[in-house]
């Protein structure tokens, strides 16, 4: 089993910061890849960032220049760095991770979401 804790969400006016943590834990071997994906009321869960072991990331273009992924492999975990938000920013961020256990079987785990919302 893997967890995924989340951390980080609000509320933040137009134009501020947060920054999202997600912690994973379990009987890890390798996790591959761990992301962010958001959700907003009446929308379809999109991809908002992602980070491979080797440190590659993708960026949703709506994000790009504003956003930055990072992680620490020590600590299986990621975070998101947000900055100039905006109020379609605002909906439940999950975090993603994809990996191999001990037992060497593939898992993909998620969070259980994180509210943000950009609002003056």
């Amino acid at each position: 089993q893997v967890q995924l804790v989340e951390s980080g969400g609000g509320l933040v006016q137009p134009g501020g910061s947060l920054r999202l943590s997600c912690a994973a834990s379990g009987s890890i071997f390798i996790i591959t890849r761990m992301g962010w994906y958001r959700q907003a009321p009446g929308t379809q869960r999109e991809l908002v960032a992602a980070v491979t072991s080797a440190g590659t990331t993708t960026l949703a273009d709506s994000v790009k220049g504003r956003f930055t992924i990072s992680r620490d492999n020590t600590k299986n975990t990621v975070y998101l760095q947000m900055n100039n938000l905006n109020s379609e920013d605002t909906a439940v961020y999950y975090c993603n991770a994809l990996g191999t256990t001990i037992t060497h079987t593939r898992f993909e785990a998620w969070g259980q979401g994180t509210q943000v919302t950009v609002s003056s």
